[in-house]
């Protein structure tokens, strides 16, 4: 059977080879020190899975609202009033099966064969797929590390083609970490805004900021880039929900109903159980979110400290999200290997650490580590990398 042409051209996830390599040696009896994990290492808060629980025996089983339950967007323009200051009619949102499942479903409904799509480097891996099947062209800007891995206005204005259709902001960011500031993102939104170019902004992991830094959406800053941003968000990261899958988009009201329409014939709606949870986790306290903030806050500054005392080893110091994103270009020299990845590589296979290498985010020189797992087995995993490095740097 020949598969069809949109899926030969995906680029198979690192993260989850990664994953399943370190699985296969744990199975082995070896004892591996995974820190690849894109979700907090917290369970749901109970409040949220007592909510869910509730739902289920009061009979909310059947089918909803392709685009998510009325109750859900109420508390959803609720967040957004009380967060910044956004306001959005229900008919602006849509609930997804998950933040992925809205970026997905968004770029099928925007983009036609060819369109471009710029995509700041490093991204998350999906970015770039998504788009491909969507018919759409990743367009690749470096966000450089001297420029703590964000795009300039300059940057942004020398991609932009009559192909361009949407730029991605992704703040905090997935893989490393940073936050555009308010002015950064005003100046990227002028030009947006001048080119008529959607822009998609990925908060998902807006709660998890630290060392006094804020986020701030590009939505926030005028109606005229609010009238040109999609949100993506959801309360995977926020909410410790990675499986529940509740996302959601809020954007332009025709956007949004082509969306509602193409999800109306792929996932029918999101889970019942699942949307009712996530009620539970707008409506209800906050303060689990917060402790796991601190929590994250914590392990940052611990680990951050030990990891730039290894041989060969930099890195910009993230304001958000949970991980980190060092530049190990010499520390692969230093042991040998010709590249980042053959140092990925052997540290799973020598140190037993499972780090992800930078390239499948676009970034070959840096690795991405996960500081959400606990501040022992972190600690453990570094000064196993330190070790390795010193033996083999000598």
């Amino acid at each position: 059977m020949k598969l069809a042409k949109r899926v030969s051209s995906l680029t198979p996830s690192t993260t989850l080879a990664i994953t399943a390599k370190a699985k296969e040696l744990k199975a082995a009896g070896h004892d591996v020190i995974g820190l690849g994990a894109g979700e907090p290492d917290f369970n749901t808060p109970q409040h949220i899975i007592d909510a869910a629980v509730r739902a289920m025996n009061e009979g909310h089983t059947k089918y909803t609202p392709s685009g998510g339950l009325a109750s859900l967007k109420a508390e959803i323009v609720k967040k957004f009033q009380n967060d910044q200051q956004l306001h959005y009619e229900p008919a602006e949102i849509i609930v997804c099966v998950g933040a992925k499942h809205a970026l997905y479903t968004l770029f099928q409904v925007i983009l036609d064969e060819g369109d471009e799509v710029i995509i700041p480097t490093p991204y998350w891996v999906s970015y770039p797929e998504q788009v491909k099947l969507a018919g759409g062209v990743p367009v690749y800007v470096e966000g450089r590390e001297e420029n703590r891995f964000k795009i300039t206005p300059e940057q942004l204005k020398a991609a932009i083609t009559e192909r361009t259709k949407a730029v991605i902001i992704n703040s905090p960011s997935n893989p490393t970490g940073m936050i555009y500031t308010e002015d950064e993102l005003r100046a990227l939104g002028e030009i947006c805004l001048a080119h008529d170019i959607l822009i998609v902004s990925d908060e998902i992991y807006e709660k998890l900021v630290y060392d006094g830094n804020k986020h701030v959406s590009i939505a926030q800053l005028s109606p005229e880039l609010k009238a040109q941003t999609v949100i993506i968000n959801g309360v995977s990261k926020s909410h410790s929900m990675t499986g529940w899958r509740i996302g959601y988009a809020a954007g332009n009201k025709d956007i949004i109903r082509a969306m509602t329409d193409l999800a109306s014939h792929s996932t029918s709606n999101p889970t019942s159980i699942a949307q009712y949870a996530a009620i539970a986790a707008y409506n209800g306290s906050q303060e689990p979110v917060e402790q796991m903030r601190q929590a994250f806050e914590e392990r940052l500054n611990i680990i951050y400290e030990k990891l730039i005392q290894i041989p060969g080893f930099t890195c910009v110091k993230p304001q958000g999200a949970f991980y980190l994103f060092p530049n190990a270009r010499e520390a692969a020299s230093m042991a040998g290997y010709s590249s980042v990845d053959e140092l990925v590589e052997a540290l799973l296979e020598e140190a037993k650490v499972a780090l992800v290498p930078g390239s499948g985010f676009g970034a070959p020189d840096n690795v991405r580590l996960s500081y959400a797992t606990s501040l022992d087995v972190l600690e453990k995993a570094v000064e196993r990398i330190k070790q390795f490095m010193e033996q083999k740097a000598k």
